[in-house]
């Protein structure tokens, strides 16, 4: 569901300090095209750590990457197959598609198989942040793991803004609740397995 608030201007100040920060390998709270994220230079390994402890999450449980444009995915992945980009296409709410052979990312970013799940973001925000950083950015939902992801700003925990080192202000104030992404996965084949 798009939410009307994103057509607000962002402060380019709050931008400024959140490429900063992600330039310097710290962490950022931010808004997506989904729910709030907690994000990384993604290929930034000591970053990619430092959001693991933050979750308390296994490091064997791979985290989502943002691109910001359909050549950043073309730079992330060795080969995108065709029906993803036929998925991509035809995607209503935002999609995040699990691929094989991520290119230029941390390794501790990826899952137990090699795979990554990459989104192309459509909000202007995140769009941008990649864009700056010309790469990836990591997102992964803004929650202590196996707690309800947050849907709101104003429903993150006090544990998860004190432990990154930027809070975005973008956004902050909107009341709509958004849902996290489609997840599909692309296996050998062209096989197509919906995972949410």
């Amino acid at each position: 569901m798009e939410n009307n608030n994103q057509d607000l201007r962002y402060d380019v100040s709050d931008l400024n300090e959140a490429v900063k920060v992600l330039k310097d390998g710290g962490i950022i709270l931010y808004p997506t095209d989904t729910v709030w994220g907690i994000g990384c230079d993604a290929r930034n390994e000591e970053a990619v750590r430092k959001i693991y402890e933050l979750k308390r999450r296994e490091d064997s449980k791979s985290m989502l990457v943002l691109v910001g444009s359909e050549g950043m995915l073309q730079r992330t992945v060795k080969d995108v197959p065709e029906i993803a980009w036929q998925l991509i296409d035809v995607a209503v709410n935002p999609l995040t598609i699990i691929y094989d052979h991520p290119l230029g990312v941390a390794e501790n970013l990826k899952a137990e198989d090699g795979s990554l799940g990459i989104r192309i973001t459509s909000e202007k925000f995140s769009r941008t942040l990649c864009e700056r950083l010309r790469g990836p950015i990591v997102s992964t939902s803004a929650n202590i793991s196996g707690k309800p992801t947050p849907v709101t700003f104003s429903e993150i925990s006090s544990e998860i803004k004190d432990g990154v080192d930027y809070v975005c202000s973008f956004r902050r104030k909107e009341k709509a609740s958004a849902k996290p992404s489609n997840i599909i996965k692309i296996t050998r084949g062209n096989v197509v397995k919906v995972i949410r």
